[in-house]
């Protein structure tokens, strides 16, 4: 069933838990996830991030007809969103290929250019009955990078307050501890801010870098108000480990092997989303 990101969101803030978002720059991990979904009879976000594609992972408009595909067929709710748009084109490009949600990510600019762009995002979305998610902050390390590359700029609740008024967003990714990639220590999140942030807007958190996070920090910060959780790196690395050291006569059984791996690996993370 094929939702927007607001209406996926909606169906999160009412039961207070958080919905998992997955990246799916191939078919293998994007049937992980959705089977992991139907099984546990949850709503799901599936994404394509930007950065996939200029890692040479897929392109928007190959893998996007597969996601919206599936989407549609699924027994649950399924939000087709685009993760981390850099670039407005991009972000527009996305939109008019079906994409239900569509993030763009212009924390890297100057406040300025980074209202202006979203609030053209938002119009366009509107136009395409999607949502947008944007984000204030900065958690260091890139999408695709190693999770401690660069320094953090946490979120302040002030100026998120402003922000989402301004823009019109649907949903405010913030930094507050987490970050992309691979953790080299355990990541110290800051639960006030969260909190103090929850308190001042009226959309939904998003909390990024989902990965590698403990289970009572995961429950801590959606007590706090998170209603998204991306997550990628460690169910891309529960793939990888499935089939590591082993000999294979042929690539499908690579495949399967690998997508049970992420199912369960999806299934885990879902479930603590979910409160289970």
């Amino acid at each position: 069933m094929l939702v927007n990101l607001k209406e996926i969101l909606k169906i999160a803030e009412e039961k207070k838990i958080a919905i998992g978002a997955f990246n799916t720059p191939n078919f293998t991990s994007l049937h992980a996830i959705i089977s992991a979904a139907e099984e546990l009879d949850l709503p799901v976000i599936i994404m394509h991030a930007q950065v996939h594609e200029e890692m040479g992972l897929c392109k928007m408009e190959e893998v996007a007809p597969m996601m919206i595909t599936a989407a549609k067929a699924a027994k649950v709710p399924v939000c087709v969103h685009l993760d981390h748009g850099t670039d407005l084109d991009y972000v527009k490009r996305g939109l008019e290929l079906g994409f239900t949600g569509v993030m763009y990510d212009g924390s890297v600019l100057p406040d300025d250019e980074n209202i202006a762009n979203t609030i053209q995002t938002v119009k366009w979305a509107k136009e395409k009955g999607a949502s947008v998610e944007a984000e204030l902050g900065s958690m260091g390390a890139r999408e695709g990078g190693d999770g401690e590359a660069a320094k953090s700029i946490y979120t302040d609740p002030d100026e998120a307050k402003s922000f989402v008024e301004t823009t019109g967003i649907d949903a405010l990714a913030c930094a507050f501890g987490t970050s992309h990639g691979f953790y080299t220590a355990a990541p110290k999140l800051d639960f006030d801010r969260v909190t103090k942030i929850n308190s001042l807007i009226d959309v939904p958190i998003v909390m990024h870098g989902g990965s590698g996070v403990s289970v009572e920090d995961y429950k801590k910060v959606i007590a706090c108000g998170v209603r998204k959780v991306n997550y990628y790196t460690y169910m891309s690395k529960a793939g990888a480990e499935a089939i590591n050291g082993k000999t294979y006569k042929q690539f499908h059984d690579i495949l399967l092997d690998a997508e049970k791996a992420m199912k369960e690996d999806v299934k885990k993370a879902m479930t603590v989303f979910a409160g289970k």
